[in-house]
């Protein structure tokens, strides 16, 4: 197959976006947990759950921030980005059937290492914050 690459370090500009949007799903949840090997009952469990605070099961934090790889790996920069850093802040649980969005935002560019900053917003259906971060990459290269 052929494959277009993503945009080089020289066609970015700051101030840039691109998101991806995914409704958390039951079966996102119970396969996270068997990728992950983290079957904490506070996400698998309802019973369990309802004794605690958020009174019914959440996502796995992971789940909902794992949505930043197809914005990175298929819109910006695209094929063939390289993920130095990635740093996420969890502010609100998500729960089964909320619809997460993971907006970046090019920040900066680092001339003389290539590299993109990007600042990273994950939002709820209601446009609540439930995650923000920042990470820094390689686009990729056509040299």
């Amino acid at each position: 197959m052929n494959y277009k690459l993503g945009k080089t370090f020289d066609e970015i500009e700051i101030g840039e976006e691109a998101s991806f949007t995914k409704t958390i799903s039951e079966s996102d949840i119970y396969l996270y947990a068997g990728i992950s090997g983290d079957f904490n009952p506070l996400h698998v469990d309802e019973e369990y759950a309802k004794t605690t605070a958020f009174g019914t099961r959440i996502a796995h934090g992971g789940l909902a921030a794992s949505l930043l790889a197809p914005v990175l790996g298929m819109k910006l920069p695209g094929l063939g980005t390289v993920a130095l850093e990635t740093i996420t802040k969890f502010r609100k649980p998500v729960y089964p059937g909320d619809t997460i969005t993971c907006k970046v935002e090019v920040v900066e560019k680092n001339e003389k290492m290539k590299i993109v900053s990007m600042k990273i917003t994950w939002l709820n259906q209601r446009g609540e914050v439930v995650s923000k971060g920042s990470c820094k990459v390689v686009p990729p290269s056509f040299s």
